[in-house]
């Protein structure tokens, strides 16, 4: 019998490692083609890895909250055929039996809580399934059966999601609870440890009062602070504003959504709009569609547009719309839909979070006029739209100025300096304006 390595596949170009969340298959299951095999987590997404070929699971690399890197084998996998080209596989697994690592499995076990070590372990019962994910994370936070059974689900035939159970974890935890601090003069100076690329720093010990509330960063919000901080650290950040005149936009979505639902069964919104002048824009600044790496510029033949999304749990994703100079509105909008959809419901691919060139960000979903975010490395600028407003502006035509109502946005885009001078950023987003505002009343949809 012949072995198969499984790997960690590649899920981006900063995206270097993930967290095994649970392994979908045990030692000894037979495996089908394209089958998941296990569920893993980055600071982008959480995904399934499946298996390449059809065979038995002989054995399995990493433990649950492992961090792997990508290309690493994470398992192996024993296939029909003769036993030929598969030395390396066999030589990793016989270097895992030889080679014990007492430290990692000790680390593993002090993650283990009270709560899961009491917890009766969750079932599948009469018509309520649930997926090993959902019961691994049930399992994690101390979720008994009877809660789990109550919980709403909003997925196929009434299943429990990840999003349902997160959700009842953000319900039930932001009831407050009591810590208990012993009281004390004055908290205790510990030294800083040295920082070492070997070892993780210690924490420092967290110092509260008796009303305070302590909550622990999740693992992915650790992520993405992380890759802030790096972002902010390594980009030299510069911004440029600008104001949009978007009510012939405005004025024609009103017009043609409801006919566009009845004929494309899509919902129309600003955002395909907006990407598609940005798009355009790209193209006529290609400077502007690059990534720095070390003191190399690559320039990008492909417009891939990233479209930032907060989801509902606060955790930060931006799905990728490939080649989207290449679509047209109806193409932008369903793809846009496409992927805000499968965010929301948490079943994005590792490939829609890959190959980004640029990146647009609307923080107008929550009210603000204007922002200054930050770059998504290794590109080198984002746009952030600001809410549209209906406000009174002067309207310049032949006859003569007038005061009107308009509908108006900010653009605030935010470049890395570093590569990007101020006439470049300012040229870019100005384009994408005079796209905005150049927009034909009369298009057919």
């Amino acid at each position: 019998m012949a072995k198969f390595e499984l790997k960690l596949p590649k899920m981006g170009e900063s995206v270097a490692e993930a967290t095994i969340t649970s392994w979908l298959k045990e030692v000894g299951d037979t495996i089908e083609a394209d089958e998941a095999v296990l569920e893993i987590a980055t600071d982008k997404v959480d995904s399934e890895v499946p298996s390449e070929v059809d065979g038995v699971l002989i054995e399995k690399l990493f433990d649950v909250d492992d961090v792997v890197q990508v290309g690493q084998t994470i398992a192996v996998i024993e296939i029909a055929g003769e036993d030929s080209g598969s030395t390396e596989a066999t030589e990793v697994v016989s270097a895992k039996d030889t080679t014990p690592e007492p430290v990692a499995v000790a680390e593993v076990a002090k993650t283990i809580t009270l709560a899961q070590e009491t917890a009766a372990p969750i079932v599948s019962s009469g018509d309520r399934f649930y997926s090993p994910l959902v019961r691994n994370i049930a399992k994690q936070e101390g979720i008994s059966q009877v809660e789990l059974d109550a919980i709403a689900g909003s997925g196929k035939e009434g299943r429990v999601t990840k999003n349902d159970i997160l959700s009842y974890i953000d319900m039930r935890s932001s009831q407050p609870t009591p810590v208990k601090v012993e009281t004390q003069e004055a908290p205790k100076t510990v030294p800083t440890p040295a920082k070492s690329v070997d070892k993780k720093p210690e924490s420092t010990p967290v110092v509260a009062s008796g009303d305070d509330e302590i909550i622990e960063m999740t693992r992915m919000g650790k992520l993405i602070a992380h890759h802030m901080v790096e972002s902010v650290q390594t980009a030299a950040h510069v911004q440029s504003f600008i104001e949009a005149d978007v009510t012939k936009i405005w004025n024609w979505r009103k017009k043609v959504k409801d006919e566009f639902f009845k004929r494309e069964g899509e919902n129309l919104t600003f955002t395909p709009i907006f990407m598609e002048a940005v798009a355009k824009a790209l193209r006529d600044f290609p400077m502007m569609n690059i990534s720095l790496q070390g003191d190399t510029i690559v320039k990008k033949k492909r417009i891939n547009l990233g479209m930032a999304a907060a989801l509902g749990n606060g955790n930060l994703i931006v799905p990728v719309i490939k080649d989207a100079d290449q679509l047209n509105l109806v193409g932008m909008t369903k793809k846009v839909n496409d992927l805000a959809s499968r965010a929301r419901d948490n079943q994005l691919k590792p490939d829609d979070v890959q190959g980004g060139t640029y990146t647009v960000t609307n923080v107008g979903t929550f009210g603000s006029i204007m922002g200054t975010p930050i770059i998504n490395q290794p590109q080198v600028g984002i746009l952030a739209l600001g809410a549209i407003r209906k406000v009174p502006a002067v309207v310049e035509t032949a006859e003569g100025d007038f005061i009107g109502i308009r509908y108006r946005m900010f653009l605030s885009h935010s470049y890395d300096h570093r590569v990007v001078n101020g006439a470049l950023g300012g040229q870019f987003v100005k384009a994408v304006k005079d796209y905005l505002e150049a927009w034909d009343s009369n298009r057919e949809i």
